[in-house]
């Protein structure tokens, strides 16, 4: 870690405390979305906390248990065991440490790119989906019923609409009451820890009204003392049944850790370093699951939290890991009394700005296609599986990158008077085609992939000229072209001296030259049809008309 003077230090220590204090009960609460008994989540938030700050480039990343990851966790393993089992425990601590093994071996071989497969309609969709299932998930202990778990949207809101009658109304009034006190703290007293306050406050109304006698769920005995070093057992079975949720997860946590360690180092001014985030990340989970936690990665809220107080460095997360490690040493009797609506309340309170409905409105007016993909993504997450979510999302983005690049953007050109320059006739009201010449641009790699659809276009525009003598192709958008696009370019060429058309190229970079060099093109078009800029190609064929 970087050398600390006085003030850093002391940052560091108030963060710090800060941090594992808003941590604790966070923990206790996000482990019980995993489907986890709550010490659990303190478990993950010991070690792998320490093991960043020696590793990680951030200053200010809060790592830790996270909500979304927690969701993931219990849509992708909740068909493997039933929550809470010793089996289920066991598949959750393994897979922290399969999810581990390959963020580090990712940032080992340097594969942080993999992570823009979750493009930003895919994040956003996906999230708010999350968000809304978390919520809805939670309704049921703010209320004080019994919801079975799930992350179908449908099954939710049956489950809920068929329980009302039973809700609890100790349990209600402590729910939305806690609701209410963390958004005011939040709102007037923003460095006040909101949640451990209404944690406290829940646990003090429950144990001297003795309101669990009343039917208020509550936390009960956790076990106190640090956890051992145990490395779950590894089977095919269970490492086949883990895999797909561990990819799932690989590619959220390191997104989540790379935007909110980048957002915040644009801010603060510093730089941080991808593959050396993934390694941390990586490393941080391997020993959560030895020590037997859940998987950790980044948290908005807390990582918010460190940045306030300014110059910090990772001596803050090691720091918080030290409140947690008192907190399984000598606080957990204080646990017995803490109500399940009061962790529901902090949980809620926690992702109620994740549902992004003005993201999904501004993907539509820029991009209508990457708006389609986010509302997509959002209805597979809370009608099919939040694992299933993220899938489809990424599928759908891959889809329409094929789909963009199998039917490039290929542009009639005419020239703007007085100048030099040749625009699009489609956008360029004032831009003039000259009779007998088609000159045209193809704005994208050209490729097997859309050889064809870019023959096709070329053949159908050259069939609606009259009297057309010469074509002028525009290559300056061209960024790469492959062999196959080569031929498909000479048979262009072959096609149109048949019918005595000149074929120019003109603007091709140098890369893309170098590739037609020696080819059949070069055959076809002639050395002398290649040229540097449209210009030119319209002065040799004013010149041809002359002569």
């Amino acid at each position: 870690m970087p050398p600390r003077d006085t003030a850093t230090l002391s940052n560091d220590i108030k963060a710090g405390l800060t941090v594992g204090v808003v941590l604790v009960p966070q923990a206790v609460a996000y482990a019980i979305l995993a489907g986890v008994p709550p010490v659990y989540g303190l478990y993950a938030s010991l070690v792998p906390l320490v093991v960043y700050s020696v590793i990680g480039s951030s200053p200010h990343l809060g790592v830790g248990v996270n909500a979304i990851d927690m969701l993931l966790i219990a849509g992708g393993l909740a068909l493997l065991a039933t929550p809470g089992a010793p089996e289920y425990i066991v598949l959750v601590a393994l897979l922290a440490l399969v999810t581990g093994v390959i963020q580090l071996a990712m940032g080992l071989l340097k594969l942080g790119f993999i992570v823009n497969l979750l493009s930003r309609p895919v994040a956003t969709g996906f999230i708010s989906g999350a968000a809304l299932i978390i919520a809805l998930n939670q309704a049921g202990g703010l209320l004080g019923i019994d919801v079975p778990r799930t992350s179908q949207l449908h099954v939710l809101i049956e489950g809920l609409f068929f329980e009302l009658s039973n809700v609890n109304p100790y349990a209600s009034v402590i729910g939305i009451v806690s609701v209410f006190l963390i958004v005011g703290l939040k709102k007037f007293r923003p460095q006040f820890p909101a949640g451990l306050a209404a944690a406290v406050a829940a646990t003090v109304v429950t144990w001297y009204f003795r309101l669990d006698a009343s039917g208020v769920e509550v936390v009960g005995v956790l076990p106190g003392g640090l956890p051992w070093p145990l490395i779950p057992e590894i089977t095919t079975l269970r490492l086949t049944g883990i895999l797909p949720t561990a990819g799932v997860l690989v590619l959220f946590q390191f997104m989540t850790v790379a935007s909110l360690s980048r957002s915040f180092a644009s801010k603060g001014g510093y730089r941080v370093i991808p593959n050396r985030e993934l390694k941390a990340i990586g490393a941080a989970n391997i020993f959560s699951g030895i020590f037997q936690g859940i998987p950790v990665s980044g948290s908005f809220s807390r990582t918010s939290i460190l940045f306030t107080f300014g110059r910090t460095t990772r001596l803050a997360n090691a720091i918080a890991a030290v409140v947690v490690g008192v907190t399984l040493l000598f606080l957990t009797p204080l646990f017995i009394y803490l109500p399940d609506a009061a962790l529901s309340a902090i949980i809620v309170v926690a992702i109620s700005k994740l549902v992004d409905w003005r993201e999904v409105r501004y993907l539509f007016e820029v991009k209508r296609a990457d708006g389609l993909i986010a509302i997509l993504t959002f209805l597979s997450t809370v009608l099919v599986s939040v694992v299933m979510g993220i899938v489809i999302g990424v599928m759908a983005s891959v889809f329409a990158i094929m789909y963009r690049i199998s039917r490039p953007h290929v542009a009639v050109l005419g020239h703007i008077p007085g100048t030099r320059s040749y625009r699009n006739v489609e956008r360029y009201p004032q831009a003039e085609k000259t009779e007998g010449v088609l000159m045209l641009r193809i704005d994208s790699s050209f490729s097997f992939a859309n050889a064809e659809y870019v023959r096709d276009t070329i053949r159908r525009l050259v069939l609606e000229e009259d009297n057309l003598h010469a074509v002028v192709l525009d290559g300056s958008g061209i960024n790469d072209l492959d062999m196959t696009a080569a031929a498909v370019l000479a048979n262009i060429a072959e096609t149109l001296r048949g019918r005595d058309i000149t074929f120019y190229i003109t603007g091709l970079k140098g890369p893309v030259r170098d590739t037609i060099s020696g080819t059949p093109l070069i055959d076809e078009i002639g050395e002398a049809n290649l040229l540097m800029t449209p210009h030119r190609a319209m002065t040799l064929i004013q010149q041809g008309r002359q002569d």
